[in-house]
């Protein structure tokens, strides 16, 4: 599918989408616990879709209702066919090691863009606790019911998924179990994201105050009703559209939120936006932005958005900290960079920095790599400067179906069409 873009004056009020992280986490933790739950004001998505595919497939009972899911969990059984992930890492890592606690053989099935990005370490990882997992081609097979326990150490700045992965499961080990960062974890939010989920499911967990060690005793997960807040990470689109398009005012925000995105209203600010808080909204006006240096490691969803920004900035702006963004859905700084080229904006690429000279930019077609985050970011410079059209359009489902659909509701000029 693509989507054809034009200049437009933006004004209205939008509900965040749900946190699809946090969806995902209190998914899998209603999942290991033992009773009924619920999950309430979860996000549906591709990536929650593919969640709750595996889950069932592995003797989980989820019925759906219009307000949220109610979860039969605790009870697993080996699945009588491969488990596929579609491309959703989430659902990839925290399945691979929920798997060790399933008797039998679980093969993990990612898709074709999922394939492309790392999973050894956690089953690195894994083994040190006992368990015996490898990869077959792209397919990760693991053979679980024995999760002995003890002590893992893991590198904390490939994926903060590693370490959730592994907090899912130490509290089912036979033996307590100490997790070692060998490096200072990126991303930090997230895990205090998970924590904090795993708190609400009645799983406590002893963490230094770098995140760089965790103690975990055998507990059981308990039961409980879980509400999914909104999410920060999409919600950075449309304050950023507000920010040149005209005024947006988004709602179903969580200002003492744990996630790392919320960040943005800072980065917002730093830029000279116009920015206005009030309880769970927050409205941000047309502003002439200035150029930033903005530290992106423990945010690095924000990157292509905080790129697009930088290209309507005065200035020359820096991007620090986004080397992990060439392993996400796609080499995001690569399909950043060649979507800026595209549009006659000055990148310069650097190993863990961008390097941005806010300009002109003009129309171009931008082809999102399938990439969600792609996609939206450079949906702000087309609706800043009009003329474009974006290719692969239909990858927003990942994390954000109604995207399109919503600027459409505030003013955005678009059309899409193909299939």
């Amino acid at each position: 599918m693509k989507v054809s873009i034009n200049k437009s004056d933006l004004k209205g009020r939008v509900a965040a989408p749900p946190s699809k992280s946090y969806t995902i986490r209190g998914l899998m933790s209603a999942a290991l616990a033992k009773g009924e739950s619920r999950i309430i004001n979860p996000l549906g998505s591709d990536d929650s879709e593919a969640a709750l595919d595996v889950l069932e497939q592995v003797g989980i009972k989820i019925k759906r209702e219009r307000n949220g899911w109610q979860v039969s969990g605790g009870h697993f059984h080996k699945p009588a066919a491969e488990l596929f992930c579609r491309d959703s890492a989430a659902t990839l890592r925290f399945m691979t090691a929920i798997c060790s606690h399933i008797p039998g053989r679980c093969r993990l099935v990612p898709g074709p863009s999922l394939a492309q990005r790392p999973i050894k370490p956690l089953l690195q990882a894994l083994g040190q606790l006992g368990v015996n997992g490898h990869t077959e081609g792209s397919s990760v097979v693991v053979d679980g019911g024995r999760l002995r326990g003890g002590t893992v150490e893991i590198a904390g700045d490939i994926s903060s998924q590693f370490i959730s992965a592994l907090l899912f499961i130490a509290p089912l080990a036979e033996e307590e179990v100490t997790i070692r960062l060998t490096s200072p974890p990126e991303s930090k939010p997230y895990l205090l994201m998970t924590l904090a989920c795993l708190d609400r499911f009645g799983i406590k967990i002893d963490s230094s105050a770098d995140l760089r060690q965790f103690e975990v005793s055998r507990q059981r997960y308990r039961p409980t009703d879980y509400r999914v807040e909104g999410d920060w990470s999409s919600a950075s689109y449309l304050l950023a559209l507000g920010a040149i398009s005209g005024s947006v005012t988004v709602t179903n925000l969580n200002r003492e939120s744990l996630q790392g995105d919320k960040i943005m209203l800072n980065l917002l600010t730093d830029m000279g936006a116009r920015v206005t808080l009030s309880r769970d909204t927050v409205t941000v006006a047309r502003s002439r932005l200035k150029a930033i240096t903005a530290d992106l490691s423990q945010s690095i969803d924000l990157m292509p958005t905080m790129a697009a920004l930088a290209a309507l900035a005065d200035g020359v702006s820096v991007l620090k900290g986004i080397g992990r963004a060439r392993l996400k859905e796609s080499n995001r700084v690569l399909a950043v960079r060649d979507g800026l080229d595209r549009m006659g904006i000055r990148v310069t690429e650097e190993t863990d920095r961008l390097i941005i000279t806010g300009g002109e930019p003009r129309g171009s077609l931008i082809d999102s790599h399938n990439d969600h985050r792609i996609a939206m970011a450079f949906s702000i410079l087309g609706l800043a400067v009009g003329g474009t059209t974006i290719d692969r359009a239909e990858c927003v489902a990942k994390t954000y179906p109604d995207f399109w659909a919503t600027l459409k509701r505030i003013g955005g000029e678009v059309e899409t069409y193909g299939q």
